[in-house]
């Protein structure tokens, strides 16, 4: 610890990504990525940007891509703010509207970044349990309005669980919050819930509401990082203006990422086939013993079978090359998250899964 440091920097811990191999071998289950590669867009964005362009700084609101975005979610341009992935946007979402010795809130377990966030801020956390079926408790937002919460971030559907809030449930807690409600929709893409709606309509309705979204899952972006917020033009104005970085998204992100979002068709495509492996694989984890929730995500948290180990079952994968995540928290020791991949290495894990179990 340097003398210099921070006290509230010096006594935190920061966040643990999951592991990065860099074998080529490894069968990698253990951070969402989408299983599909990014458009072919993409790769012909990539072949026609003019390195000419990287001797000057790019676009500072990155308009074009903002206004790609607005027409997708069919709202105003002034309701978009682009960000270096969805991290930037939480960290651009405290550092605005939580003051050092401010309180974030979420529920517990949630993404492990928002304490880590909070502690960089100067601010705490607050976290109350999700019910047993991982839904909000219903006095969640008294609980958070008592502890003087100025954002509350709840992530929809939820991580790690894969539980799906509806949209009526979301109004009434912005309606009910006395702070910012910041809906972390990383997964939306990944829905296939009947009749569900994301929280984008909440963002012309309230002017308390933050809409999260990044093109790491559902555009399979992950390696770039590139995200954005919706909201009221009171929220996104401030970030846009004020306490964004200069010039946060660089050039080659923002023909990318504008790209991506114009190949909606392409797009479905890879969510289409995420939802049908994700159900195949439901369906052989089940016959091999886990209890699985109910996931609207590209993951799923599986529960080991009776006399099985979690973090044995994570160690033994991992020592076959499959990676998968375990977290050693009282409620989700017993659990293994598994990131839907392509049919070809769900089969292995779930071979590789009835081998371990059969030991």
């Amino acid at each position: 610890m340097s003398q210099y440091e921070r006290p509230n920097i010096a006594q935190m811990q920061g966040y643990a990504s999951g592991e990065q191999p860099e074998d080529g071998r490894s069968i990698k289950l253990n951070t969402n990525e989408n299983p599909y590669p990014p458009s072919p867009r993409v790769a012909a964005a990539l072949a026609s940007f003019a390195t000419e362009q990287l001797r000057i700084y790019p676009q500072p609101d990155a308009r074009l891509l903002r206004q790609a975005i607005a027409e997708h979610h069919n709202i105003s341009i002034e309701s978009v703010v682009i960000t270096h992935a969805g991290d930037e946007a939480l960290r651009l979402a405290i550092t605005t509207f939580v003051p050092p010795d401010g309180v974030v809130a979420s529920t517990e377990p949630t993404y492990s970044l928002y304490p880590v966030l909070a502690q960089i801020q100067g601010a705490s956390m607050f976290t109350q349990a999700l019910s047993a079926d991982w839904s909000l408790p219903s006095d969640f937002a008294a609980k958070v309005n008592a502890a003087g919460a100025q954002l509350t971030c709840v992530v929809n559907p939820h991580a790690p669980s894969g539980y799906f809030t509806a949209i009526e449930q979301l109004r009434e807690l912005a309606n009910d919050l006395t702070g910012v409600l910041l809906v972390d929709e990383a997964y939306a893409d990944f829905v296939d819930t009947q009749d569900a709606t994301d929280a984008t309509g909440l963002v012309g309705e309230r002017d308390n509401v933050l809409v999260l979204r990044t093109f790491s899952k559902g555009y399979s972006l992950a390696g770039l990082r590139l995200g954005y917020l919706l909201g009221h033009p009171s929220l996104i104005q401030p970030i846009l203006e004020k306490t964004r970085d200069s010039y946060n998204v660089d050039a080659i992100s923002q023909a990318v990422g504008l790209a991506s979002i114009q190949d909606q068709d392409y797009a479905q495509q890879t969510w289409v086939a995420v939802r049908k492996d994700r159900e195949v694989l439901a369906g052989g984890l089940h016959a091999l013993g886990f209890s699985v929730a109910a996931s609207q995500t590209n993951f799923l948290l599986a529960k080991a079978p009776e006399g099985a180990v979690a973090e044995s079952l994570y160690l033994s994968l991992k020592a076959s090359g499959i990676l998968v995540r375990y977290f050693a928290t009282p409620r989700l020791r017993d659990s293994l998250r598994i990131t839907v991949g392509t049919p070809e290495q769900n089969a292995q894990l779930l071979e590789q899964l009835k081998i371990l179990l059969k030991n």
